[in-house]
């Protein structure tokens, strides 16, 4: 399950000062910017929870609180079981370490044991189609590479609950549809599903609730069709 009531994060932003402000010791200021303001919500075993909201809205954010990336400045956070994040892939990749070294690590922090990970190890290596590039260090890598290995890893977690940006997820990541099949089977064997996207058609497909998230403030949470009616009306401009 997860359990946020009353949540807010707020970052500190060192912004330029007005030219009229200026002087030649202080350029800059600090700015404080609410990301996420008084959020409470719980969502229960069993669902499929899509999450929309325009650039910025905040909606990154709270899958980073719910991840336990971000910590709150304030409020409370309860997640319980095991927490799949399907993005930020970077995270837990050491440049200088070889492919099946940053496998392991990697598994390791997204919550897998040691024997479980060994287990999957053929499987992971397999799907990511790198072969001997696997014994070289990833700094060695290209781009589309590095993205194969992170991919291949963090989808081989069976998680209790998994969280999705679209910005993140498998069509930006060049495996078309064999990514694309690994992770709807992913997303079948999670309890809990929490999923980001502006592909509002899909997220009527797929997530029978959604979360509309405006300027770090829960706008809406209700059935889908509903949610999506009212952000079209008022942020798309259509019925």
């Amino acid at each position: 399950m997860i359990d946020l009531r009353d949540v807010s994060v707020t970052f500190d932003v060192r912004a330029p000062l007005p030219a009229a402000r200026r002087r030649p010791w202080r350029r800059h200021e600090v700015r404080q910017v609410r990301a996420l303001d008084g959020v409470s919500l719980r969502i229960a075993p069993g669902e499929r929870v899509g999450v929309v909201g325009r650039n910025g809205a905040g909606k990154s954010t709270l899958l980073k609180v719910i991840a336990g990336i971000y910590a709150p400045g304030a409020g409370d956070v309860r997640v319980d079981g095991r927490v799949c994040p399907l993005f930020e892939f970077a995270t837990g990749f050491e440049m200088e370490a070889d492919g099946w070294a940053n496998i392991r690590t990697r598994a390791l922090l997204l919550g897998m044991d040691r024997r479980e990970v060994e287990a999957k190890l053929p499987e992971i290596a397999a799907f990511s189609g790198l072969g001997e590039f696997l014994d070289l260090p990833v700094r060695h890598y290209s781009t589309g590479m590095f993205l194969r290995l992170a991919f291949s890893t963090t989808t081989a977690v069976d998680p209790d609950v998994l969280l999705v940006d679209e910005v993140m997820a498998a069509g930006d990541l060049g495996f078309v549809e064999q990514a694309r099949a690994r992770m709807d089977s992913m997303i079948e064997r999670a309890n809990i599903v929490v999923f980001v996207s502006h592909a509002l058609d899909l997220l009527g497909g797929l997530c029978p609730r959604t979360l509309w998230i405006d300027g770090g403030r829960l706008r809406a949470d209700g059935p889908t069709p509903e949610v999506l009616e009212s952000y079209r009306r008022e942020v798309l401009g259509s019925a």
